[in-house]
C-alpha cells in the first residue's frame, strides 16, 4: 500500500516537475478558483432566505407577532426600525395565514373579538368593566375601519358615549361625540369625497352620533365635512367655498362679456370692467294646491251628487186656546176661541255636491339667483378728447341697464328704469399725463439714441474707407518711387565665338526667345561705346 502511494506521489511529482512555470501557475489558479466556487455555491444554497412577512407594524403588533414566532420555533428577523418582520421564505405564507387567523395583528386596535373573546372571571364581569371594555372595543373597531381606507397610514379614535337615562326620551338623550387623529401616507391628499366618507363611517359606527360632534384632525390640520349641519361649523366650509367660487365665476363671465362687446366698439385695450354681484344660494321647495272651477263663466264645478227633498202637508187645524180680552187674566192681542179649520204646509231641501279641479305643484327653485348686480365701466375717450361724448355714454349705459335688468328678472323684486340706472356707472379713463410724457420722453430718447448710433457707425465706416484708400495710394507711390532692378544680361562668351556667323546666330536666337533681354543688351553695348 505504501509502495503504491509512493508511486502515485512520484508520478505526480514527475508530472509537476515536467510542467513549466506558466503551466504550474495556471494549474494552481484553476484549482483554487474551482474550490472557491464550490465553497461559495455551497454557502449560498445552504443559506436561509428570509422574506418580509409583515411591515408597517406598531410596537404592540410587533411584540405579539414575535411572541407567536418564538413559541412556534420559527426564526425571524426584526428590521432596525422595528416595523417589519421577516421569516424564512419557505414558511412565509403559512406564518401569514396562522397569524391572521388568530387575530394577532390588530394594527394597534383591539376590537370586539379580542376584547370579549375571553372572560376575565368565571363569574362574568361587572357593569363598569363591561362599559370600559365596550368603549375600548368600539374605538378599536372604528380605527380598523379607518385604516382600511385608501391612503390612511394610522388612525386613533376616542369615542365618548353618554350615560343613558331611563327617564329621558330619545330626543332628550345626550348625543355622543368622537375625536379622530389620522395620519396619511406620504404624498397622499384626500379629496372632499374621501373626507365625507371618513365622517360618515364614524357617524354610522357609533349610535346617536351626529356629524357636527365629530372632529377629525390630520397633520395639525382639521378636516371638515361638506354635509354637516347648518351654521359655520365643520360642515359648511366646503359649501361656502363652492358658493364663493360660483359667485366669482359669475362675475368673471359678466366682465368678459361686457368687455368683449364694448371692446369691439371702442377698442379692446380701452375698456375696464368691474362687476359686483350678490347671489342667493338658498334652495326653496314649494308645494302649491290650487282649486279651479270647471265652468269658469258660472264659477261652478261638475255636479257629482244631487239630493232633492220636497215635503207637503194638508190637515185640520187645532182650536186656539186662551182667554181673549184685556183683563187681568186675558192675553192682549191673542185671538179668541175659534172653530178648527184646514191647514197646508210645504218644505223643500236640495243638496248639490260639486267637483272642482285640484292642482298640486311641487316647485323647486334654483339656488343660484342673482339678487343684486352692479357694473362699473371705465372707457378711454377717443384720441384728442378728454371725455366721452353724450351719445356714446348713453349707448353704453343702455347696454349695461339691459344686462342688469335681464340678470335681475328672477330676483323677485321689480326695479324701475331709474333704479336700474343707479346700478350702472360709466366714466372716462384718461391715461396719466406723467406716464404719457415719460413714454414720449423715452420714445424720443430711444429715437435719438438710434440716430446717434447710426451716425457713429457711418462715421466709422467712412473713416475706414478713407484710411484704406490712403493706404492704397501710399503703396502706389512707393512702388513708383522704387528704382527698377537692373536686368540680368544674358551671358555671351565672345571668346568662344569663332566667327561672325555664330555670333549672329546667338543674337538672333536671343532676340527670338528673349526680346526684352536682347533690347537691354543692345542698350548696354551702346552705353559702353
Amino acid at each position: 500500500m505504501n509502495e503504491r502511494l509512493t508511486r502515485i506521489r512520484d508520478s505526480l511529482l514527475g508530472y509537476w516537475n515536467r510542467l513549466s512555470k506558466t503551466q504550474k501557475a495556471l494549474l494552481v489558479s484553476t484549482v483554487a478558483i474551482t474550490l472557491l466556487t464550490i465553497v461559495i455555491l455551497t454557502m449560498q444554497f445552504s443559506k436561509t432566505q428570509y422574506e418580509v412577512a409583515f411591515q408597517d407594524l406598531n410596537s404592540e403588533d410587533a411584540a405579539a407577532a414575535m411572541t407567536y414566532l418564538d413559541s412556534a420555533g420559527i426564526p425571524y428577523k426584526l428590521s432596525t426600525d422595528g416595523k417589519s418582520l421577516s421569516v424564512p421564505s419557505t414558511n412565509a405564507s403559512r406564518v401569514r395565514v396562522d397569524i391572521a387567523s388568530q387575530g394577532i395583528i390588530q394594527n394597534g386596535s383591539v376590537g370586539f373579538n379580542k376584547m370579549f373573546g375571553t372572560t376575565t372571571s368565571a363569574l362574568g364581569m361587572t357593569e363598569n368593566e363591561f362599559n370600559v371594555k365596550y368603549k375600548s372595543a368600539l374605538n378599536g373597531e372604528v380605527e380598523s375601519l379607518l385604516k382600511m381606507m385608501t391612503g390612511v397610514e394610522s388612525a386613533r379614535v376616542l369615542v365618548n358615549l353618554p350615560q343613558e337615562s331611563l327617564f329621558a326620551s330619545a330626543e332628550d338623550q345626550e348625543q355622543a361625540s368622537a375625536s379622530v387623529v389620522m395620519t396619511f401616507k406620504p404624498g397622499y391628499r384626500p379629496t372632499q369625497e374621501m373626507i365625507d366618507g371618513y365622517f360618515n363611517l364614524v357617524k354610522t359606527s357609533v349610535p346617536n352620533l351626529p356629524i357636527d360632534n365629530i372632529t377629525i384632525t390630520s397633520d395639525n390640520t382639521e378636516l371638515y365635512a361638506s354635509n354637516a349641519g347648518s351654521g359655520f361649523g365643520a360642515g359648511s366650509a366646503g359649501a361656502i367655498q363652492d358658493n364663493l367660487a360660483m359667485q366669482r365665476k359669475y362675475e368673471s363671465d359678466i366682465e368678459k362679456s361686457v368687455k368683449m362687446f364694448l371692446g369691439s366698439i371702442v377698442g379692446a385695450d380701452k375698456v375696464n370692467v368691474l362687476v359686483a354681484s350678490k347671489l342667493n344660494f338658498d334652495q326653496v321647495n314649494t308645494t302649491e294646491n290650487l282649486y279651479t272651477p270647471v265652468d269658469e263663466e258660472n264659477m261652478r264645478g261638475i255636479e257629482i251628487s244631487v239630493q232633492d227633498v220636497q215635503e207637503s202637508y194638508t190637515g185640520a187645524g187645532t182650536a186656539n186656546s186662551g182667554v181673549a180680552g184685556t183683563g187681568t187674566e186675558a192675553v192682549p192681542t191673542y185671538p179668541g176661541d175659534t172653530s178648527a179649520g184646514q191647514t197646508t204646509s210645504e218644505s223643500s231641501n236640495r243638496i248639490v255636491n260639486y267637483q272642482v279641479n285640484q292642482i298640486t305643484k311641487q316647485i323647486v327653485q334654483s339656488p343660484y339667483i342673482v339678487r343684486d348686480l352692479t357694473i362699473n365701466v371705465a372707457v378711454e375717450p377717443p384720441a384728442g378728447q378728454t371725455t366721452l361724448n353724450d351719445e356714446t355714454r348713453t349707448n353704453i349705459e343702455g347696454i349695461l341697464v339691459n344686462i342688469i335688468g335681464a340678470s335681475l328678472a328672477d330676483s323677485g323684486a321689480t326695479y324701475t328704469d331709474a333704479q336700474l340706472q343707479q346700478k350702472v356707472s360709466v366714466f372716462s379713463s384718461i391715461p396719466s399725463t406723467e406716464t404719457a410724457d415719460a413714454d414720449a420722453g423715452m420714445s424720443r430718447a430711444l429715437l435719438w439714441s438710434i440716430i446717434g448710433g447710426l451716425a457713429a457707425l457711418l462715421a466709422v465706416a467712412i473713416f475706414l474707407i478713407v484710411r484704406r484708400r490712403r493706404k492704397n495710394r501710399e503703396e502706389e507711390l512707393l512702388e513708383e518711387m522704387e528704382l527698377p532692378t537692373p536686368a540680368e544680361m544674358p551671358s555671351i562668351n565672345l571668346d568662344t565665338v569663332s566667327g561672325e556667323s555664330q555670333m549672329r546666330k546667338q543674337l538672333e536666337s536671343l532676340a527670338k526667345k528673349k526680346p526684352d533681354e536682347f533690347v537691354n543688351l543692345l542698350r548696354t553695348w551702346l552705353a559702353d561705346e
